[in-house]
């Protein structure tokens, strides 16, 4: 004869994985601890930064315009480049000398008491100099968007490999069980799309949570109450009812680690439909924390929006926030191949918000304690393209600027060559600057694996090196 037993006794007996992490909510959190794969999780250095905002510029921004300073371009401005690019001569058959130097179309000058260089492209940013860490030595694999893009993201430029922030995540753990610990805002459906926040082959639970897409209006980008016809209490049963029948399937598959992700994923909706349309509501901010960022400013007000929803998710506890300009198509955002001052129009949609981004977390205590990179897949030549007035990809080369987390401030660390092209002087590939921010994390690159057919495989694969010398 079974005995009657009670809802909380039934779903512990069931837990195996989904069961427990819904009972650990209710229990406290060192049942949670031991049995949810999202707590908190101690790291293996001490810890700099306790979070990440990516600021993904999508198409690559041209660093000879904005941060990388070349005065042999003005010099040379017009003239046949004076030595042959090899990618070029592979990508179209014609010889560097074909190419032609070209000036950038904005002027630089130095700013703040750092005196780095910085041009008018990005105004409102140049006013954050001294907070700044630019790396001007950059290099990358991949010459096209989409082996780029899943290199910066993913660290290879074709085998499916898990994001950044789902290593974060698997190795850090989430501060706020309410909320997703890894949130990618905007993001793109091309050049790798799902991957560039996907799990590959972690436990599906640590893929990240996108919010709105590339291109799509700013409502799009939130979460809220679903409306219906149950009450509150109605909602209740019915959440409890489907919990019940989760852990039901789980008692009969144990170990399924795609169903107990799905299971999982209920009781995390359910939480954040308690929670996140409140960290989401920009209209709790006041009118000059929105004037601040550019809300309601026709040029400023979507990625300024979506910056202001990253501050305030860091804020409430999630440990990495991707907030992309981009867009959809095969020649995304910044890839002016043939349109130079298209450069323009996109700055101006995001120099305000960034700069109100740097200048509210640092109000706020939170950019010493808060990384934020900034950067794009990979930079552009200094040689023009096209019609004349365009640049081509140049992944030799290019320039990233990271603020906060423990890192230098209105300092500048490596060099490219006199015409802005290759990467010569304390050189950092992409895998060093993976390795940097998890260091800062408190992650070590190398001990932060997942053991996967065979193998322990981690974000920097058998590469990388923390960059030291930017650490504060």
């Amino acid at each position: 004869m079974l005995l009657p037993v009670s809802r909380r006794e039934w779903l512990a007996r069931t837990g195996c994985g989904f069961g427990a992490l819904a009972l650990s909510g209710l229990v406290g959190s060192d049942a949670r601890a031991a049995t949810d794969p999202l707590a908190p999780k101690p790291p293996h250095l001490p810890a700099k930064a306790k979070r990440v905002i990516f600021l993904f510029m999508q198409g690559g921004v041209s660093h000879v315009d904005s941060y990388d300073y070349k005065p042999r371009l003005d010099a040379d401005d017009g003239k046949q480049l004076p030595f042959d690019d090899a990618r070029a001569i592979a990508n179209s058959g014609t010889r560097g000398s074909s190419k032609r130097v070209m000036k950038p179309l904005w002027k630089f000058s130095r700013r703040g008491q750092s005196g780095l260089w910085a041009s008018e492209l990005f105004p409102e940013v140049a006013k954050h100099m001294d907070d700044l860490c630019v790396v001007r030595s950059m290099h990358t694999e991949g010459v096209a968007h989409g082996p780029a893009t899943l290199f910066l993201h993913c660290g290879s430029t074709t085998f499916v490999r898990p994001s950044m922030g789902s290593w974060v995540l698997y190795g850090l753990g989430t501060e706020n069980a309410n909320l997703p610990g890894f949130v990618s805002i905007a993001p793109s459906a091309g050049n790798g799309g799902p991957r560039n926040y996907g799990p590959a082959f972690l436990p599906p639970t640590y893929q990240g949570t996108a919010l709105g897409k590339a291109g799509g209006p700013p409502s799009e980008a939130t979460i809220r109450n679903l409306a219906g016809p149950l009450t509150a209490a109605g909602k209740q049963a019915h959440f409890d009812l489907l919990r019940e029948l989760h852990a039901e399937q789980l008692k009969r598959t144990p170990g399924d680690a795609e169903l107990e992700a799905v299971a999982s994923s209920y009781e995390l909706a359910w939480r954040m439909q308690q929670n996140a349309p409140d960290v989401l509501d920009l209209s709790k901010e006041t009118a000059d924390t929105l004037k601040l960022y550019g809300v309601n400013d026709k040029a400023t007000d979507t990625f300024g929006r979506q910056c202001l929803m990253a501050r305030r998710l860091c804020e409430s506890g999630v440990r990495f926030v991707q907030v992309t300009y981009g867009d959809n198509s095969a020649n995304p955002a910044w890839d002016q191949h043939s349109n130079m001052p298209k450069h323009g129009d996109h700055a101006k949609s995001v120099d305000r918000p960034i700069a109100g981004l740097l200048e509210d977390l640092k109000r706020r205590g939170l950019l010493e304690d808060t990384l934020v990179w900034w950067g794009g897949e990979f930079g552009r030549t200094p040689y023009a393209e096209g019609n004349g007035t365009g640049r081509d990809h140049n992944p030799s080369g290019f320039t990233v600027w990271l603020a906060g987390g423990g890192l230098k401030k209105g300092f500048a660390f490596g060099a490219t060559d006199e015409f802005g092209h290759q990467a010569v002087q304390d050189k950092v590939h992409m895998h060093d600057l993976h390795a940097t921010i998890l260091h800062q994390l408190g992650l070590d690159h190398e001990k932060l694996t997942f053991r996967y057919s065979g193998r322990d495989f981690r974000l920097t694969d058998v590469h990388g090196r923390v960059v030291k010398e930017i650490i504060a």
